[in-house]
């Protein structure tokens, strides 16, 4: 794995905790909070490739939204 992906599935990380903070629930365990945000990255980039745009943006836009 590059550095670029894991810089983005810690930001994924770091975004899905906070995400769980700010609704009051428990977090998960970490290795499946991290399969999590390396899904969430995996989804990201295949929306860039079919519709372009900024992974991170992205990434805080799935987030934000669904999870």
């Amino acid at each position: 794995m590059g550095f670029i992906r894991k810089q983005e599935e810690n930001i994924a990380l770091k975004l899905l905790e906070w995400r769980y903070k700010q609704q009051q629930l428990p977090l998960p365990e970490k290795h499946v909070l991290r399969q999590h945000a390396a899904d969430i990255v995996s989804e990201a980039h295949r929306v860039a490739r079919q519709r372009g745009g900024n992974v991170v943006s992205i990434l805080k836009d799935m987030i934000s939204s669904n999870r």
